[in-house]
Formats: structure tokens, C-alpha cells, sequence
């Protein structure tokens, strides 16, 4: 099981690079496996292209790692919380991508504005609070981890796939690192087409309720009919 899941890591790592969503080695993606709850991690500092299934790093819930010769990332402690604190998620995917960062660093949430926002999210995607120098000095990524559960504020992890983590970028998730990937693309396209909207419009109009709700669940939940069953 831990082969596959290695497997199915390094590809989605591959893939962040052919997706536009990383340079150098910025970025990650993992893999949580629900027999043991260890967690598969992209290696620290590898290039991409010199990549191969035997790089991933298994690490347990404690972040410590049980196999690999490499060091895991250095989000792994943020991957790690995140994890334990969001049921029901497999993979997290966290890069620097442009448009969405800006939004990071602009310390503003990406609004609601279409219809592709709100296949992906019934909610504008949120920007955390700014890490504090008691946080940082306490343990910079666990409290990364942190900040972007309160951020969510109770909202289910399929609601709000994303979140920014202010001044810093963004981190994704889903049942598994491939379709945590694919979440963050969706972001980096939504982020792209808000930020061109606000260009074009300072205070342009939010997508009404109505649509919001029918494209959301058309996609989610039990009612869903989009896509071939």
C-alpha cells in the first residue's frame, strides 16, 4: 500500500511543475495512507525532475520519519497537523503559485465572483491571520498548520478546499494528492480570473446565492450529477 502511495505522490509532485504552479523546488505534496495514518512527503530541496518514488519519505503521525533515506519536506510538520485535524483528507498540496499568492500577500481573500469559483468552494477562499513572533518561535510550520485550521472556522474541508496563509501562500487538500492537486490548479485559475475581474471592476458584484448553491452541489455532496457515474 505505502508503494502506491509513494507512486501516486511523486506523480502528483511531478505534475506541479507541468501545471505552471511551482519553479526551483518551491512546493509540496503529500499523501496520507488510512491503514497506518503515516504520511508520504515530497523530499526537502530535491529538483523535481531528479525525482523518483524511492525520494518520497514516509513519516508517522508525529512527523517522524520511518522510512527514506532523504529529509522530509520542511512543511511536513504543517501537512502532519493537518492531517489529524481535518477528517476525511488524503493529500495536501501546498506551492507559491502567483495568483494565488498575491491574494497571500495582498492579506485578501479571493471573492466569489463566477461560477468556476463556486464549482470549487460555496465560500470566497480565505486568508489566514499573520503568524505571530510567539507562533514562529514556537514552532513555525505546526503553527502554519494551526492558523489555517482556525481560519477555517469550522467550515468542512470539502467546503473550503483552500486556504491562504497570509504573506505566504497556498495550501490545498482533497481525498487524495491527485485530485489535491487538481484543487490547486482550480485555485490558480479562480485567483487569475478575480484578480483581472477587480482590475477591470474596483467592487464588481458577487455571484448570487442561488448560483453559488446549484454549482457547488451540483459538483459535491449527494446530489451531485455532474460527470459520469
Amino acid at each position: 500500500m505505502l508503494e502506491d502511495l509513494k507512486e501516486a505522490v511523486l506523480e502528483a509532485n511531478l505534475e506541479l511543475p507541468r501545471a505552471g504552479l511551482v519553479k526551483l523546488t518551491w512546493g509540496n505534496v503529500s499523501g496520507r495512507d488510512p491503514a497506518t495514518g503515516h504520511v508520504v512527503i515530497k523530499p526537502s530541496g530535491l529538483p523535481y525532475g531528479e525525482m523518483t518514488a524511492g525520494d518520497m519519505v514516509v513519516v508517522d503521525s508525529r512527523g517522524e520519519v520511518v522510512e527514506g533515506e532523504r529529509r522530509p519536506s520542511t512543511d511536513t510538520p504543517t501537512h502532519v497537523l493537518l492531517y489529524k485535524r481535518l477528517p476525511g483528507i488524503g493529500g495536501i498540496v501546498h506551492t507559491h503559485s502567483t495568483w494565488a499568492t498575491a491574494w497571500a500577500q495582498a492579506g485578501r481573500p479571493v471573492p466569489l465572483l463566477g461560477t468556476t469559483h463556486a464549482d470549487f468552494s460555496p465560500f470566497p477562499v480565505p486568508v489566514s491571520e499573520q503568524l505571530t513572533p510567539e507562533q514562529v518561535e514556537r514552532g513555525y510550520e505546526a503553527e502554519t498548520g494551526e492558523v489555517i485550521v482556525r481560519t477555517l472556522a469550522g467550515r468542512s474541508p470539502e467546503e473550503v478546499p483552500a486556504v491562504l496563509v497570509r504573506g505566504h501562500g497556498p495550501f490545498c487538500w482533497a481525498s487524495g494528492p491527485s485530485k489535491a492537486v487538481a484543487a490547486a490548479v482550480t485555485l490558480e485559475a479562480v485567483a487569475e480570473v478575480a484578480w483581472l475581474t477587480v482590475g477591470l471592476r474596483e467592487d464588481p458584484d458577487l455571484l448570487p446565492s442561488h448560483i453559488v448553491e446549484r454549482h457547488f452541489t451540483r459538483k459535491h455532496g449527494p446530489g451531485a450529477y455532474y460527470g459520469q457515474v
